[in-house]
């Protein structure tokens, strides 16, 4: 069985797609790894604003649909809400540690980062959250791969940056980390550091979904439900994070001002078989709290 795995041509997109090829080598299939750039690749190396839905995905989903691959590996956070007419997540793989890692450029921990140290980050949901834990700080726009920020920060640009505990250790930096952000401190990103393999619909071969881990999938399709409720795109100020134990998820979630002066947190648990309706919950509450108007205004100021 041969198949074609799509690929973006970043260092961690490459890194990912080769893990799950190795898994389905593993597996008796033969893989060839295609590279397809991608819009979002090209403004990020620009370091122009990432804005829009399935910027990442777009040219993937087209390379599916015209027969060029078999399959797409994806970081689950950076798919839409809902995938285009045909193709369907096959197999989501066991998650990766989701938590934040904050690297700083003299290796202080966040309570011994100076009054008012910068602090490099793209996301609206970590400023919001860094500057409700710490707001003498300052938060500014930081862009690229996770290269090109870690090298910014040794060269000066910013005192400390925040990224994904999971991409470190898929590229094999995470010793880099100068602190790991507990979920109580910051909680992620919708499926951080899970994968996603998609695949057009009903056409995914047996390898690819035997990838599939149950408790992962999960866990992400609850977070996925609550940012579709909050109608919040990649860059809204939304955090949630879903896990499960003994056949209960127990959920996570916020949205915070850009300012970090008002968060509005859920914490709630529910079934593992019913993780939409358990989003749906978590969503709703969020919005009677006022959690609709906060992601409105980050639409805007963006």
């Amino acid at each position: 069985m041969k198949l074609r795995l799509g690929t973006r041509g970043s260092a961690l997109a490459k890194t990912q797609s080769g893990i799950v090829a190795g898994w389905l080598r593993a597996r008796g299939a033969e893989v060839e790894m295609v590279e397809i750039r991608t819009t979002g690749d090209r403004l990020s190396e620009l370091h122009q604003p990432i804005e829009g839905k399935g910027i990442f995905t777009k040219e993937l989903d087209e390379a599916l649909f015209d027969g060029r691959i078999d399959l797409a590996v994806h970081s689950m956070k950076d798919l839409p809400s809902e995938l285009p007419d045909g193709l369907e997540i096959a197999a989501v793989p066991e998650r990766e540690d989701p938590r934040d890692v904050l690297i700083t450029r003299d290796g202080a921990p966040l309570a011994g980062l100076r009054r008012g140290a910068v602090v490099g980050t793209g996301s609206p949901r970590r400023a919001g959250q860094l500057k409700a834990l710490r707001p003498d700080l300052s938060c500014v726009e930081a862009r690229g791969n996770v290269d090109t920020r870690i090298r910014r920060l040794r060269e000066g640009a910013w005192d400390a940056i925040l990224l994904a505990r999971a991409g470190l250790r898929r590229l094999g930096r995470e010793s880099e980390a100068t602190q790991v952000l507990e979920v109580s401190e910051m909680i992620p990103a919708v499926a951080q550091g899970a994968l996603a393999i998609v695949t057009r619909e009903d056409d995914a071969a047996e390898p690819v979904r035997a990838l599939d881990h149950a408790p992962t999938r999960s866990a992400v399709v609850c977070e996925r439900r609550i940012l579709r409720e909050l109608e919040g795109g990649c860059r809204a100020p939304v955090a949630a994070h879903a896990a499960m134990a003994g056949g209960v998820l127990s959920v996570a979630a916020a949205v915070m001002s850009l300012d970090g002066t008002t968060v509005i947190r859920v914490d709630r648990e529910g079934p593992a078989s019913e993780p939409e309706r358990l989003g749906a919950a978590v969503a709703a509450a969020l919005i009677e709290r006022g959690a609709a108007a906060i992601v409105a205004a980050a639409r805007v100021s963006a």
